[in-house]
């Protein structure tokens, strides 16, 4: 896949840009949001801002709220309370087909009996858009999910990728102001996913059209997003850039669903941080010493002894149990050990050491 083809088509005029586009506006603008179900709360009344332009992830694991967000915001259900503002109009209360707005769902929603090329087009179509610039706007799409030439095939003769674009380019050709994404890259495979996180991204960039993405893995919200708001069981836990999110996590929820995290609470924490906690810490902000190794005043360091070690290739986890009570994970590179030497650490005394800027306070709850 050619990621920074040359040649590639230029999209100058692709997108519809909002006439507020670039002054830091919002997209959509979620004010008191709540659903339920019967007597289930699935949202329990949510803030967000989602600025113009920019590629906003939903993030949390199955039944935190985030799908039923994003369909409410296209318009799929209704809210219980709140308001939805699309660049400043409420339409809260408008059917899909009113809001400009378009959906990309996982399982691709393609017709089987149409050829790419009518998949693509057939908002067009439903729009009246006369045949020869239908045909034009369908190869421009085409040409920009790099699925030049397929007009004619069926869904049926593409691989899950290429069903992706296909799906990506119909639901962009209409043009809207904001594109939903519900887990549209679940059903491939870890490397056709990797890839394709990297070629959303670009596109998004290109068209300039705002993003709102749901997924539940933590990889992809932290390789596309400009900002990401964590979800739990109806709540939005934080909101910030990657780099927020995973260094600076505001929540114990935070901290261990965005990467891997340590936590350090009780009487651990106090012997080892010198306060009760909760603090976590990322196993990659830890190294291993010598037991006897002495440390600096900006440095904490606790004492164990390696329990177990998880050789993964080019890292190697190890899992320390403390003398002060309790465990913590450590991730080093493997850049002169071979999985030999990691596993023959098994066992050993070890002093684990950290700065300690890297002492990170966080809330027992979030909301």
């Amino acid at each position: 896949m050619a990621l920074s083809n040359p040649s590639a088509p230029s999209l100058a005029g692709w997108a519809r840009p909002s006439p507020t586009a670039g002054a830091g506006t919002s997209a959509i603008r979620l004010e008191g949001v709540a659903k339920y179900f019967g007597e289930v709360q699935a949202v329990a009344g949510i803030d967000l801002d989602v600025r113009d332009g920019e590629f906003f992830s939903m993030l949390g694991p199955s039944g935190s709220g985030k799908t039923t967000t994003l369909r409410m915001i296209a318009g799929f259900e209704l809210p219980s309370a709140g308001r939805i503002l699309l660049h400043g109009e409420d339409v809260t209360r408008r059917p899909p087909f009113e809001r400009d707005v378009n959906t990309v769902f996982q399982d691709y929603a393609l017709f089987p009996h149409m050829s790419v090329g009518d998949n693509v087009g057939y908002g067009l179509m439903i729009r009246r858009v006369p045949r020869a610039e239908r045909a034009e706007r369908v190869g421009a799409a085409l040409r920009m999910v790099r699925l030049e030439g397929y007009e004619a095939r069926r869904p049926s003769q593409l691989s899950g990728g290429q069903r992706q674009r296909v799906a990506l380019a119909r639901a962009l050709i209409n043009r809207p102001r904001v594109l939903l994404l519900d887990e549209p890259l679940g059903a491939l495979d870890l490397k056709l996913r990797q890839e394709m996180q990297i070629e959303l991204k670009a596109i998004q960039h290109q068209v300039g059209i705002t993003f709102i993405y749901v997924t539940h893995d933590q990889e992809e919200a932290l390789t596309m997003s400009d900002r990401i708001a964590v979800f739990s069981e109806g709540r939005v836990e934080q909101v910030g850039t990657p780099a927020d999110v995973y260094e600076r996590p505001t929540t114990v929820f935070v901290a261990g669903f965005v990467g891997t995290s340590n936590l350090l609470s009780g009487e651990a924490a106090r012997k080892i941080v010198g306060g009760d906690g909760p603090f976590t810490v990322r196993p990659e902000k830890i190294r291993l010493a010598d037991a006897a190794e002495v440390v600096g005043p900006d440095e904490t360091s606790a004492t164990g002894h390696i329990r177990e070690v998880v050789y993964l290739g080019p890292d190697t986890r190890y899992i320390v149990a403390l003398d002060a009570g309790g465990e913590l994970v450590v991730t080093q590179q493997n850049l002169a050990t071979s999985s030999m030497e990691a596993l023959a650490a098994q066992g050993t005394a070890v002093r684990l050491v950290w700065k300690r800027q890297h002492n990170l306070p966080v809330q027992v709850g979030g909301g």
